[in-house]
């Protein structure tokens, strides 16, 4: 057997491992040891920061607390479990607490509270089954008002890639959404990127919208929005992965991945929020909840890649020292445990075998070569 004797060659040999292990994918990785997040799909693109919320095995903060009645004492309840407020938590969400008296939709019908008692860890109760538990968002029609919630990114982002195994169940009448959002006063102003479940619509049914969906003058924009059907006979009360893809060029939404749907009119363009809610306000969107119904919104995982700035790196073997330039490139697509990235190639590490080369090992590889002649 004769193999190819050049520097370069050697590199290869070294850096690829054998055929065995190549074929095995990409190797496991800790995020610390990525310079970027390289996503699959139509719009691939490079991200610099992960984040991976894990809520399938928290029994330990498991509990369902009961609905608060009074609308006055929504706001201020305390969060419901430590959980909420160990620091990778509490230093990544806010957690909603305001109602709808300041910022009301024009059609709606009920006082609606966001108050932290509506999320919670709940606990699986089919013994034996996965996961152990999950996150949980209610919303709930009180004799007087709505009672809802909301998880919001406390830091502002320039373009994202997030995902979240979800199912929404519940009475009609709620809407369950994750969205990207920049506020304004200005309708027209509004940037928003959003997956919406209507509990009212048909269950294999949902909405995908770059806002603002609606005119000035009330008019539905047909261009904003897509109305899907779930693929593969899904429901929305079946656990999926639902995916968003925010770009420069268009927002791009995924199920189980498989793409269903993609728009380039109104794609926001400025550091914008993430956003999970369940609501209700009785207005012409969500409909009208009865009195004691609820709703839910269960996560059992929660996965963003994303760019504070508008950089977009990109990786190159060639320019070191550069800040724009990712030299280590991981992805959160390929990996076979979800939330851990694999390492899909590190420029910086072949530049250090090409600078110990000639240091020692490489001629013993040589010398191999010989005898294998």
């Amino acid at each position: 057997m004769r193999l190819p004797t050049t520097a370069s060659s050697l590199i290869l040999l070294v850096s690829a491992g054998t055929p065995r292990a190549a074929a095995a994918g990409p190797p496991l990785t800790d995020h610390r040891n990525c310079g970027c997040y390289l996503t699959n799909g139509t719009e691939s693109r490079y991200f610099s920061h992960h984040y991976f919320f894990d809520f399938r095995s928290q029994s330990q903060y498991a509990g369902v607390p009961t609905a608060i009645a009074s609308a006055d004492l929504s706001g201020s309840a305390p969060r419901t479990s430590k959980y909420f407020s160990n620091s990778e938590f509490a230093n990544t969400w806010i957690v909603g607490n305001w109602d709808n008296s300041a910022r009301q939709r024009k059609d709606a019908t009920v006082r609606m509270h966001m108050s932290p008692n509506n999320i919670y860890i709940e606990a699986n109760n089919d013994k034996g089954r996965k996961p152990e538990t999950w996150l949980t968002l209610r919303t709930q029609r009180m004799e007087n008002f709505q009672t809802a919630a909301e998880l919001e990114t406390m830091y502002f982002n320039k373009f994202v890639s997030v995902r979240m195994m979800a199912r929404t169940i519940g009475a009609p009448g709620a809407i369950s959404a994750l969205f990207t959002y920049k506020h304004s006063n200005v309708l027209a102003e509004v940037q928003e990127s959003d997956f919406e479940v209507r509990t009212r619509d048909p269950d294999n049914i949902v909405h995908y919208t770059n806002q603002p969906g609606v005119t000035t003058e009330g008019e539905t924009d047909p261009l904003a929005t897509t109305n899907a059907t779930l693929p593969d006979g899904l429901k929305w009360t079946d656990w999926a992965v639902h995916r968003l893809d925010w770009t420069p060029e268009r927002s791009t939404w995924f199920v189980n991945g498989r793409q269903v749907a993609q728009n380039a009119y109104q794609t926001p363009r400025d550091p914008s929020k993430v956003i999970l809610n369940l609501w209700s306000d009785g207005g012409k969107w969500s409909g009208n909840m009865s009195v004691t119904d609820a709703a839910y919104l269960q996560i059992q995982w929660f996965e963003m890649v994303f760019n504070t700035t508008d950089v977009n790196f990109k990786p190159s073997s060639h320019a070191a020292n550069d800040p724009l330039v990712c030299e280590a490139v991981c992805s959160i697509d390929e990996t076979p445990n979800q939330g851990q990235p694999v390492m899909l190639w590190n420029n910086a590490a072949v530049r250090v075998v090409e600078r110990r080369s000639f240091t020692g090992w490489i001629p013993v590889l040589v010398l191999g070569m010989f005898a294998w002649r």
